[in-house]
């Protein structure tokens, strides 16, 4: 694979220059499917600005701050939580509908709301919670957020939820692309049959852009936790497929860098790297099956954002990489275990004695152990925080238990 020697790292370059106004593919305010519940439009704001407020503001992002991303909250302040990784996210994501010419304001909204289901303690959270809650339907982030934004904040005095668009919506739950095929959440269908979010189709630009934007930022912001952690060294990393180009390409021109200097450059040219490509391929699907609207990329059966071929496969070798070398190292795998642990004996607890949970929460419940405490005692874990998890889990089993 070829890349430049150095990078140009200008997103606004001679290479994609930013256009004047909306695409015709872009998602148009004008023609938004609206609001569940009907409101005035706002003077100030366009309905997209009005969804990423509202994400902002919401409890849920809030609390994003003190849940993990790959470590466990309390393990250092400095490592990415699921709140820094959403604000990376929604930056690329904004940067990137700015060249396309998409609505930047719902791109963002998106990028923002994309991680908001997700429990304490990050994949092996959701790993124990869907495996405790089989029975009753299992749980699924990407259900639980779009709970969270249509049931569980209760911000609002004429609606549950925060009442996004119908985009903002359809964004949040198909950013990965249609839901036909394959087992759709309990959750989203009863969801989609109040609302139909057209599960079916591929979503606009602004909700792709995000997925990759998601990609693009996890994976570079994972070479710096796991080099800064030390889960792997500088020279394994020069090995790893498509990191490793800019690896050789830093050390050949810089030589010897201190730790956040060579991160800061082998970071800023891979994601240079990534972007550019993804912008040229985005470019030539755009180019050749010209949508003329968002309704028109809806119907056209694929996703028009994407990476190229090598890179793409590049990419996908780099994650098993940090699959292998980072998300299961051992010190990250004696969290897990741990975190694991937690969530088990937390359902366990509550689902067997609901007059544990808080009063407002006990009272939503069925029987002990019967599927509307499931679903109660499912939600009630899936929105605490590292922390309160760790202090819930001894408040309940009365046992210490060290992350």
């Amino acid at each position: 694979m070829e890349i430049p020697e150095k990078p140009s790292g200008r997103l606004f370059g001679p290479l994609f220059e930013p256009p004047i106004q909306l695409a015709a593919y872009a998602t148009r305010r004008s023609e938004s499917r609206g609001r569940l519940h009907p409101e005035p439009e706002s003077a100030t704001r366009t309905c997209y600005q009005r969804d990423r407020d509202r994400i902002i503001h919401s409890t849920a992002f809030r609390r994003l701050k003190h849940k993990t991303q790959v470590f466990v909250q309390h393990e250092g302040d400095y490592y990415r939580t699921r709140l820094t990784h959403s604000l990376e996210v929604a930056q690329i994501a904004r940067s990137l509908a700015r060249v396309l010419g998409l609505d930047e304001d719902l791109a963002e909204a998106i990028a923002l709301s994309h991680d908001l289901g997700h429990t304490p303690f990050g994949h092996a959270g959701e790993e124990a919670l869907n495996e405790a809650t089989k029975d009753f339907g299992g749980f699924d982030h990407n259900a639980h957020a779009l709970k969270l934004v249509t049931q569980l904040e209760h911000r609002y005095a004429d609606f549950d939820g925060l009442n996004l668009t119908w985009e903002a919506l359809e964004g949040l739950v198909k950013h990965n692309g249609p839901l036909t095929g394959k087992p759709t959440p309990p959750a989203i269908l009863s969801s989609d049959a109040i609302w139909p979010l057209d599960l079916w189709s591929w979503p606009g630009l602004e909700a792709q852009i995000a997925a990759l934007a998601d990609d693009i930022a996890y994976i570079n912001h994972d070479i710096d936790d796991g080099l800064r952690a030390g889960l792997f060294p500088v020279d394994d990393l020069g090995d790893a497929p498509l990191a490793g180009l800019h690896v050789e390409a830093t050390l050949a021109r810089y030589g010897k860098l201190e730790l956040s200097r060579f991160i800061g450059e082998v970071v800023r040219r891979l994601m240079s790297h990534l972007i550019e490509d993804l912008l040229a391929e985005t470019h030539s699907r755009l180019g050749a099956a010209a949508p003329v609207s968002a309704a028109a990329v809806r119907a056209y059966g694929g996703p028009l954002v994407s990476f190229g071929l090598e890179v793409a496969a590049g990419l996908a070798e780099f994650k098993t990489f940090l699959f292998e070398r980072m998300y299961r190292h051992p010190k990250v795998m004696t969290s897990v275990f741990r975190a694991r642990k937690v969530i088990r004996d937390l359902y366990a607890e509550l689902s067997a004695e609901p007059v544990l949970l808080p009063p407002d929460w006990a009272a939503a419940c069925g029987m002990p152990n019967d599927a509307e405490t499931a679903s109660v005692v499912r939600d009630y874990i899936a929105g605490m925080t590292d922390n309160f998890a760790i202090q819930e889990h001894r408040r309940v089993t009365h046992t210490e238990i060290d992350l």
